[in-house]
């Protein structure tokens, strides 16, 4: 459904929670708001494919998808997983070229659709947000390029520790947002090696792992050192 220049639930949730959004004033927050559209997928439902030609960005206001890359051999990798606030779809606005990822629905989602032609005239208008647009993409080079790092240099565990550390967040308990096989795929390695590494950790008394997607760190010393080796 077509969203109008009032702001108000999902459209101003938009605006308020993306980054390159919320600092507009009320005028500007109205323009984008009189672009967007609405649209709500259910899990399993692919919202893009590589290959496609993507003229608009996703803003996702509820639910989870997952982006994901295939190999030639038709490995799947799991790039990044998007939760509320989070945005895609750029890269193929800006570059003018199709999709490489695949954005499959994780959890049901409502997504706010920024129109990709009327969001270049207001960036032209509004200089602010195409600064903030290019903001989000550094920092999410700086993620990919820590990812390659792990991946050729760290071996399995210490990807496996550096990767609770970052969930953890200077905490001790972490609750995963995707599933252990995507993580794995995520951290280049299969399922099986990742609940192997994980039970091990935990039969060392350095984590606990509790349920499906629970992980509490025990001994952050004891990790620390995994990770100096």
């Amino acid at each position: 459904m077509d969203c109008g220049c009032n702001l108000g639930g999902k459209e101003q949730f938009c605006m308020e929670i993306v980054p390159i959004f919320n600092s507009l004033d009320h005028h500007e927050m109205g323009e984008i708001a009189s672009i967007i559209t609405s649209r709500e997928y259910q899990k399993g439902q692919m919202i893009y494919m590589a290959g496609d030609r993507v003229d608009r960005i996703f803003i996702i206001h509820k639910g989870k998808v997952k982006i994901t890359r295939l190999s030639n051999s038709g490995k799947e990798q799991v790039i990044r997983v998007l939760g509320p606030g989070d945005f895609m779809g750029e890269l193929s606005l800006f570059a003018n070229s199709t999709m490489r990822d695949n954005a499959e629905v994780l959890q049901r989602v409502s997504l706010c659709i920024v129109d990709g032609d009327k969001l270049k005239d207001l960036i032209v208008k509004y200089p602010t947000i195409g600064l903030k647009i290019l903001g989000e993409l550094s920092i999410r080079l700086e993620r990919a390029e820590n990812l390659i790092e792990h991946l050729g240099i760290h071996d399995v565990e210490t990807r496996i520790v550096n990767t609770i550390f970052d969930m953890a967040k200077g905490g001790k308990e972490v609750t995963l947002k995707m599933s252990k096989g995507d993580l794995a795929s995520h951290m280049g390695m299969s399922q099986e090696t990742l609940s192997r590494k994980l039970s091990s950790l935990q039969e060392r008394g350095l984590i606990e792992l509790v349920g499906h997607r629970g992980i509490i760190i025990l001994d952050k010393e004891g990790l620390e050192a995994i990770i100096s080796e």
